[in-house]
């Protein structure tokens, strides 16, 4: 109820504001004051509230803020308004700042959790890095600028921990490496440089086949300890 309050009825609190001018420098007066009584009322909501509901919040301030801007051009006096909507902008920052980080840091909690008690969280975050892959083992935040890095890094972090991986690991890696392949046929067609495509098949070249060899001996491996 309060979000809502604030998103729809700051509007009749900026009416006070405004004086009998004529019918657009009136409105353009309005849109300004009502950034600004916006602003000011974001500081009077509960945290928990405000953190809960900042992606609404943040939405209604794109607008509000872009109507404060676009009605400098009608106001005579808008150094005035100019002012008010910097040290509006100034308020507004410093609090996304901190909310946004709070979210941050609740979301990176929440990824540890998710990691500890999920041993295939924990091998897609140590070949990729921690939430960048999740269960439907999407890569869609792969682009043609960094996807060069994102193999490298995966051929990295997996000869480095190669000796550790179970068979039921190597069977996760060959699903992961098989999605972000596909997603490489994705990025060819959206520009991918050549360059970096020959890099690419590089590090492809020198990986299926320690890939196979690994794979097929942590099979004997785990194979000769059952038999143990």
């Amino acid at each position: 109820m309060k979000i809502k309050n604030l998103l729809f009825g700051v509007a009749v609190l900026a009416l006070g504001f405004t004086s009998c001018k004529d019918e657009k420098e009136t409105k353009a007066q309005k849109n300004v004051d009502t950034y600004v009584v916006f602003v000011d009322s974001l500081g009077n909501l509960e945290g928990a509230t405000a953190k809960q509901n900042w992606q609404t919040i943040d939405e209604a301030y794109q607008m509000r803020i872009t109507e404060a801007e676009t009605a400098l051009a009608d106001l005579k006096d808008n150094a005035a308004a100019q002012s008010k909507i910097d040290a509006s902008k100034a308020k507004y920052e410093a609090l996304k700042v901190k909310y946004e980080a709070d979210l941050q840091n609740e979301m990176t909690d929440k990824q540890k959790m998710e990691s500890t008690s999920n041993p295939n969280q924990m091998l897609r975050d140590r070949l990729f890095g921690a939430g960048k892959v999740g269960e439907d083992m999407s890569f869609a935040w792969v682009n043609k600028d960094n996807i060069l890095q994102v193999y490298d890094n995966f051929f990295q972090s997996y000869k480095d921990n190669k000796a550790n991986f179970s068979r039921e690991d190597y069977d996760e890696i060959k699903l992961m490496y098989e999605a972000l392949d596909s997603r490489k046929n994705t990025v060819e067609k959206e520009g991918l440089s050549s360059d970096d495509n020959g890099k690419i098949a590089s590090i492809k070249f020198k990986f299926s086949p320690m890939f196979k060899v690994n794979r097929v001996g942590a099979k004997s491996r785990e194979n000769a300890e059952a038999k143990e």
